[in-house]
């Protein structure tokens, strides 16, 4: 790289003042820790992944859940008696639950990316070098598959696609469309959706004019995973609004946070810890404005000696939300990167 800024206030400064023609990398999940965002030596925007050679994978099992599924049940409980308690403000919470992997040998992180692209070539796959955060992200790399849209400005026209709502895709064609049907109409899901679009909105109107949004959510599938998703495009109000400043304006949205923000936040911290790069965003903003950012989830941090691993997946939980039923859905998003991995399920 050719210069980090672990300060999100230096990134900005570098592209406001011309110093940088393009910043890219990972913005952490709490934007008050240090980012990952660096200038690079050279870019190029490529029509597919370059012709990397690759490597067989070694063997990788899970060595740890954090939380155990008994004990993320318990956490999925206490919030849903806060979200239905009258005294509190709360109403959605993101809770997630990592896997701890290990590797018997390096993993060679640009085979599994190219086995996430394979996999769902539709997703936004990813792999971002976190050693611009410095501290223990020297040599550690954030890899994954995003199905979600943070937001993208081409010129005045800013573009998002939130999601929220999810169920599990079946190789069976018939299980597979119920369950994709069960989804659309699930009054669960599309109450978390409904909360998450109007807080897109919310978040967009200072910045732009003209905010079309499709009036239903529409679904939308991964190659694990079927989403609620809706389509939002706008026109900004001023061109001097970047791309990086749209994406920390709407980060964390409440697909990967909660409403309110602040609140969700800090019962997040609370029952969690630092989440570090997962649910953050993943992406790049040029001298001009233009980018394009993703939610970093469907992923995992790769240590520095590519031994070992740490995958999150989370889920919305809101006022009618069931235990039972947030452990099978991150169990369920867990597959896209496990998969990528050769972790055996």
């Amino acid at each position: 790289m050719h210069t980090a800024y672990p300060a999100l206030t230096s990134a900005r400064a570098a592209l406001a003042a011309g110093e940088a023609p393009i910043v890219l990398g990972a913005l952490p999940f709490d934007l008050t820790a240090p980012t990952a965002l660096f200038r690079p030596q050279t870019v190029g925007f490529l029509g597919a992944l370059p012709d990397w050679p690759t490597a067989a994978l070694p063997a990788v099992r899970v060595a740890e859940f954090r939380p155990a599924p008994q004990e993320h049940r318990e956490r999925v409980a206490t919030a849903v008696r806060a979200l239905n308690d009258p005294a509190t403000a709360l109403h959605k919470v993101v809770l997630a639950r990592a896997l701890r992997l290990t590797a018997d040998q390096p993993l060679d992180a640009r085979t599994v990316l190219r086995r996430l692209v394979s996999d769902d070539a539709g997703a936004n796959a990813y792999l971002v070098d976190l050693s611009a955060a410095g501290g223990g992200y020297g040599g550690a790399a954030l890899i994954g598959a995003s199905p979600e849209l943070l937001v993208a400005r081409r010129g005045e026209v800013v573009t998002c696609q939130p999601f929220a709502g999810s169920a599990p895709r079946f190789a069976d064609p018939t299980a597979d469309r119920a369950s994709g049907a069960a989804l659309a109409e699930s009054a669960k899901n599309r109450h978390e959706h409904a909360i998450v679009i109007d807080e897109v909105r919310t978040a967009l109107d200072p910045f732009c004019v003209d905010l079309q949004i499709a009036p239903q959510p529409h679904l939308s599938a991964t190659a694990a995973v079927w989403h609620l998703s809706t389509q939002i495009t706008g026109r900004l109000r001023d061109t001097s609004t970047t791309a990086l400043d749209l994406a920390v304006a709407l980060h964390p949205t409440p697909a990967v946070g909660g409403v309110p923000t602040d609140a969700a936040a800090a019962l997040i911290k609370q029952i969690e810890g630092d989440r570090g790069f997962y649910a953050g965003a993943v992406g790049w903003c040029d001298a001009a404005g233009d980018g394009r950012w993703v939610v970093s989830i469907r992923c995992a941090q790769l240590a520095a000696d590519r031994r070992s691993a740490t995958a999150h997946s989370g889920g919305g939980i809101v006022a009618e939300s069931d235990p039972d039923d947030e452990v099978a859905e991150t169990t369920t998003k867990f597959t896209t990167i496990l998969s990528a991995l050769g972790v055996a399920q």
